[in-house]
């Protein structure tokens, strides 16, 4: 019973009450903890975001065994990746990647795909996707059976374990990613998918000449823009300095919003 006038206990007292209690009574006292989570460091920080510099890992592949950031080189790089191998609608992604590598191949930009199952049931997958598609598939895929690629750009969880063995698709289900990855080897522009929901690779294409011509010139993209069409000029480009770079003018739509050709080269 609390007297009258007495102060109230705090959560605190009562704690230390109940520890001492149990101390009292042979029970041993739990360790102190401090409980507040300490503040994230730069280290500490897994997830991968735009500008961040894209994991180096070494992997066996169907093309041997590589050194991803020697890989890529002085090259663009397009990393996608699959749940499990013998999905269905990986299968259609993955020929019609193969369909588009010569477009890649002109904008200088490696490709390379992966799938968390050994490489030798990727070579087993790659005729069933030659069979069905049409087109065989010419570019590396990467095996991560011990899921180390999948967690190091975040598309699993910490406690998926190590090993794909046992594992489901539906398991699996994030690992259904597109990362862009510059010469500099920094991640340019992430895509994540479903399972139920076949990716767009026109629009990675797409997707990749924007990234391309926004890093040779100060310039963004506007809407649906595809290669050839107009430009904007960033609102951090002055008037002055773009008069200087584009001498024939643009279209002030707003003072924020300058319409420009697009620039060669």
């Amino acid at each position: 019973m609390i007297e009258a006038g007495a102060r109230s206990a705090s959560p605190g007292d009562l704690l230390r009450s109940i520890l001492k209690g149990r101390s009292s009574q042979g029970v041993p006292r739990p360790r102190e903890t401090n409980i507040a989570l300490a503040p994230k460091t730069k280290e500490d920080d897994v997830s991968l975001r735009i500008n961040s510099v894209a994991p180096n890992f070494k992997a066996e592949t169907t093309m041997g065994v590589i050194d991803f950031h020697e890989w890529i080189g002085s090259s663009w790089a397009i990393l996608f990746s699959h749940p499990k191998d013998f999905t269905p609608v990986c299968t259609t992604e993955l020929g019609y990647v193969a369909r588009l590598k010569p477009e890649f191949d002109k904008r200088d930009t490696k490709v390379i795909g992966l799938s968390v199952d050994p490489v030798a049931n990727h070579m087993k997958w790659e005729a069933d996707i030659a069979e069905t598609q049409g087109y065989a598939v010419n570019f590396p895929m990467i095996g991560d059976t011990d899921l180390a690629v999948a967690t190091a750009y975040d598309m699993l969880p910490e406690g998926a374990g190590t090993t794909s063995e046992g594992r489901t698709a539906a398991d699996n289900a994030t690992v259904r990613s597109v990362f862009v990855i510059g010469p500099d080897k920094k991640v340019k522009a992430m895509l994540t998918y479903p399972m139920t929901t076949g990716r767009n690779f026109d629009e990675v294409l797409r997707l990749l000449d924007s990234c391309q011509l926004t890093a040779r010139h100060t310039v963004a993209t506007p809407v649906n823009w595809k290669q050839g069409e107009d430009v904007i000029i960033p609102p951090a480009v002055s008037d002055e300095a773009a008069a200087a770079k584009y001498p024939a003018g643009w279209k002030t739509l707003k003072p924020y919003l300058r319409i420009v050709a697009q620039p060669k080269g």
